[in-house]
């Protein structure tokens, strides 16, 4: 598990005739890991905003993925609320990024940018010992994992179950126009968000050592 925390950093820019009312479209800016403490960062600054009457979010994406029950829980939260999302990948969306990507009802991306699919891998503490059964359980778990987000990016895409299921075996790499024939981006777009727009920032800082 990682350490550190998430740096949110909120930066408000209005027109004038803007200035008593609530901003009609807010930008996310996530370039973290998806953890714990970085996603709950991001669904806090939705539910804020959406308190303050907004309904509109772009979300720019750059992560190297993390924890699949937090990617797939931020997910479906940004699936279930009364918003639209849009997302847009700015760098690199790998792994379980792949997933928060998808939260998008319209899905961007930059021209120099790539989507990496993999699959999902078990962490063992130092010398843990596990009983047959306990191997068992971790391997359930994994093909439950696997499913899951393969479920996820066929429903996204278009795609069926078991191709998914299988460019995530074989470590996928796609390029924007990769990803666009797939399903997965439906625009390449240079620009990320128009001038005088509310950009939030979510990222990750590494502690530092003594």
């Amino acid at each position: 598990m990682m350490g550190g925390s998430p740096y949110v950093k909120q930066h408000q820019r209005y027109f004038k005739e803007e200035t008593n009312m609530a901003t009609k479209l807010v930008v996310i800016k996530f370039f973290a890991p998806v953890i714990d403490a970085t996603v709950n960062a991001l669904m806090n600054a939705i539910d804020q905003k959406m308190k303050q009457g907004v309904r509109d979010f772009i979300i720019l994406i750059s992560s190297p993925g993390g924890s699949v029950i937090h990617g797939l829980s931020t997910y479906n939260y940004l699936k279930g609320v009364p918003a639209t999302i849009t997302t847009h990948n700015f760098g690199s969306v790998d792994s379980i990024g792949i997933v928060l990507y998808c939260a998008g009802s319209r899905r961007l991306s930059v021209p120099q940018a790539r989507f990496l699919l993999h699959g999902v891998n078990a962490q063992f503490k130092g010398n843990q010992n596990l009983e047959e059964k306990q191997l068992e359980e971790r391997l359930k778990g994994l093909r439950i994992d696997i499913e899951n987000i393969a479920k996820v990016i066929a429903a996204n895409t278009g795609k069926s179950v078991k191709d998914v299921t299988n460019a995530m075996l074989e470590r996928t790499t796609l390029n924007p126009e990769e990803a666009q024939s797939w399903g997965l981006v439906h625009e390449i777009k240079s620009q990320l968000f128009e001038a005088g727009s509310e950009v939030i920032s979510i990222q990750f800082q590494q502690p530092q050592k003594p």
